[in-house]
Formats: C-alpha cells, sequence, structure tokens
C-alpha cells in the first residue's frame, strides 16, 4: 500500500492529526484537528517556522511514514536519491524541487564548485552536468553524508506549484507538449482521441488535472510529483525547510549557514519572469469543477500537512470575489 493510501487511511480511521479542512477532503469524520489560522501571519516567521516544525513532528513521527531512505521501496530511494544534489567542499546536501526555484540552486551549486562563474540568469545551464547526486554514491557514501552534512530543501503551496508547471511546460516547452500535451487531448478531449494532428499546446488546465487523477504519484514528472515523493522529508531530517514563499531571506540563511564566499548570492528573478500571483491561482482552481479539485487535492495531502499549507478555498461564495 502506497504511504499516500496509508496516510488517507489513518486520517480516516482518526488515527492521525492533520490540518484543517484536509479530514474534509478526505471524507472524515472522526478526525483531530490542530487549527492553524489562514492568511499572511500562516508565512510569517517565526509563525510559519513554529508551524512547520509542528507539522513535521505530528506527521513523521507516525510509525507507518518511513523513517530512513533505507526503509522506503527501491522506486521511491531511486527518486529521492536521484534528487539530493552534494557538494562535499561545503559539506551540504540540496534536495531540489522542480518549480521551487531548483535552476537557481543549481547555480549557486555550480558556481561553489566552480564549474560556473557566476550565478548571472542569462548564462545558459545544463541541468545534470557538473552536478553530483547522493544516487551516484555508494551506500557507506550516502549513509555518511546524510548524517554529517547539512540537508536543507524549499518548498512552496502544492497549488501554486502545479499551476506554474502547467503554465511553464505545456504554455512554452515544445518538448513537454509534444509528449504529454497531445496525450492528454487525445485522451481527455472528446473527439479527438485518433486525432494524429494533435500538437498539445492548447491542454486547458481542467485537461491537466483529469491527467494527474489518473496518474501514480509515485511515477509522475518530477514538475507535478508532490515534494513529499521527491525528497522524503521523513525519511530525510532535514536541517532547513526553506519557502518560496520567503525565498530570498531563506536562501540569505542557507548560503551563510553553509560558508558560502561573499561573493556568492543567491540569483535575481528574471525580470521577463511572470510569477503565479494568488488572483491567478484564485483564477485557475475557481474555474476546475469542484468535483476535479476535491479528486486532486487528496493527491498533494502530504504536502498540505508537512509543510503547513491551508487548502485552497474553492466554496461557491468564495470564487464570487
Amino acid at each position: 500500500m502506497s504511504t499516500y493510501f496509508k496516510f488517507r487511511n489513518a486520517i480516516q480511521k482518526g488515527k492521525l492529526n492533520v490540518v484543517p479542512q484536509i479530514y474534509n477532503t478526505l471524507n472524515c469524520k472522526k478526525c483531530t484537528i490542530h487549527v492553524y489560522p489562514v492568511g499572511p501571519a500562516l508565512y510569517s516567521s517565526p509563525l510559519r517556522k513554529r508551524r512547520l516544525k509542528n507539522s513535521q513532528q505530528t506527521m513523521c513521527s507516525q510509525k507507518n511514514m518511513p523513517h530512513s531512505i533505507w526503509s522506503l521501496s527501491p522506486l521511491q530511494r531511486k527518486t529521492v536519491l536521484q534528487h539530493i544534489l552534494v557538494n562535499d567542499e561545503y559539506r551540504f546536501l540540496y534536495c531540489y524541487v522542480p518549480k521551487v526555484a531548483c535552476s537557481n540552486w543549481k547555480r549557486v551549486l555550480k558556481v561553489l564548485s566552480g564549474a560556473l562563474e557566476s550565478v548571472d540568469v542569462n548564462i545558459k545551464m545544463d541541468h545534470r552536468s557538473d552536478l553530483l547526486f547522493l544516487s551516484s554514491l555508494k551506500p557507506e557514501e550516502i549513509r555518511y553524508r546524510l548524517k554529517h552534512y547539512f540537508k536543507f530543501m524549499f518548498v512552496r503551496e502544492p497549488m501554486e506549484r502545479l499551476l506554474s508547471a502547467y503554465r511553464n511546460k505545456f504554455g512554452e516547452i515544445e518538448s513537454y507538449q509534444k509528449k504529454y500535451g497531445a496525450e492528454i487531448v487525445q485522451r481527455y478531449r472528446k473527439g479527438r482521441a485518433k486525432d494524429a494532428s494533435v500538437m498539445g499546446d492548447d491542454v486547458t488546465f481542467g485537461e491537466f488535472v483529469r491527467y494527474l487523477l489518473d496518474e501514480d504519484v509515485e511515477r509522475m514528472n518530477e514538475h507535478w510529483m508532490p515534494i513529499y515523493n521527491l525528497c522524503q522529508p521523513c525519511a530525510v531530517s532535514y536541517n532547513f525547510i526553506g519557502s518560496y514563499e520567503h525565498l530570498g531571506r531563506d536562501s540569505a540563511y542557507v548560503l551563510q549557514r553553509i560558508g558560502a564566499p561573499p561573493f556568492v548570492n543567491f540569483p535575481e528573478r528574471q525580470t521577463w519572469y511572470k510569477p503565479v500571483t494568488t488572483q491567478t491561482l484564485h483564477y485557475y482552481l475557481c474555474t476546475l469543477p469542484q468535483k476535479l479539485l476535491r479528486e486532486l487535492l487528496p493527491k498533494y495531502i502530504l504536502d498540505f500537512s508537512l509543510f503547513a499549507y491551508p487548502l485552497p478555498n474553492t466554496t461557491t461564495e468564495h470564487c464570487r470575489h
């Protein structure tokens, strides 16, 4: 049984504490709930840091959660080891999460290793060359680094990250349109099942969500795979979990913590970059059929709970505004 189903079943039986609204999503009638405030205060520090710590302690202390990467299934272990980057000179491990500023963190790692001269975002960069992944090391080398190195990751509001992936991959990247977009249109759009002329460049957000509902979370593309599955925060004891909402401040802390040279700064956001705003996310989620959203949220339930994000409010009254 997958971690998600174990987690869902535990909630439904009232054996697990969860953040607000999650029990409703999973049709749980007898659950103990931690009441967290919803709104800007949730993301402030040290409040968010405290919420995050409490969420992790609550969730990861459950006996059905993995407490070591060696207790993970082979597929789960392969995924997390392929997403943890290693820097031996500064003795840290970074678990990268696509759509959570991971490209810029990779630039930082390359500058620290001497593979890049600058973190300038205008310099083209290969996302795999000149980087050391934990998966390339032997078991004893992995154990040593997990025990002795500073470990960090960054998280983002789950639906915002999902929307960012959708707009980027299906709106701008032709290879994703051809590989995933065409399949999605043929599978979910009436009358296009056998249409070989489908380009995949006009996938709707609703069609993308329907595709996600049919996907196994442990086999998803990394750009929309849940953060939990990518980095396994219960199996890996991260020393610091930064947030996209406070990217500048949290990145500065990590650079200071690892002892990075003064000339290494976190890259500035590109001027052409159009972020997913609260209003944009609100619009996309409110245009989704409520049934699809209710079915989608449980797939990302561990991200909401572990990282202390409130579930989106898409009630009819809320969506009118």
